[in-house]
């Protein structure tokens, strides 16, 4: 631990908090349950705030796990004892692990657990813009992700290259 401490010190001369450059993913749905998951740029604590109203009024705050070398900086945290049918608006940043003060920016996101009469809805795509294909300037690029987010979909499941 000592070790990732000292390799720590470095990465915060250049920059004195933690980055969060991949944002946040949101997955693993299960009833009354969520998985948030993050990557910091160095040893961290992960912080989760999950609130019912996209002004996080009455929010609760996770303490989350440690993102250290052995898992790459990344990090997940369960979510659990959610309300069906209900949409969670989730706040994620990282804790510098020498100085809880020292924290990246926060990143936001939404989801929307399933209720027993919710609609669901996924659209499906893959291997788009690969050798020339897929993108048509003239007619204002690739239209058919605006289709697919037209449909309100619960899931987007891409498989395959996006070139």
């Amino acid at each position: 631990m000592v070790l990732a401490l000292a390799g720590c010190a470095s990465v915060n001369a250049e920059n004195s908090v933690p980055q969060m450059e991949q944002g946040i993913q949101i997955g693993d749905p299960a009833p009354g349950r969520a998985v948030i998951w993050s990557r910091a740029d160095r040893p961290a604590r992960m912080m989760v705030e999950y609130a019912f109203s996209a002004d996080f009024a009455g929010s609760k705050t996770v303490r989350g796990p440690y993102a250290l070398e052995g898992t790459d900086y990344t990090a997940r945290q369960e979510l659990t004892g959610l309300p069906a049918g209900r949409d969670v608006y989730v706040k994620v940043w990282f804790e510098d692990l020498t100085n809880a003060r020292s924290r990246s920016e926060p990143v936001t996101g939404h989801f929307h657990t399933i209720g027993r009469r919710d609609d669901i809805r996924f659209v499906w795509g893959g291997d788009t813009a690969g050798q020339g294909w897929g993108i048509n300037s003239a007619f204002g690029g690739m239209k058919i992700y605006e289709t697919m987010r037209r449909v309100k979909p619960r899931f987007f499941i891409h498989s395959g290259d996006t070139v």
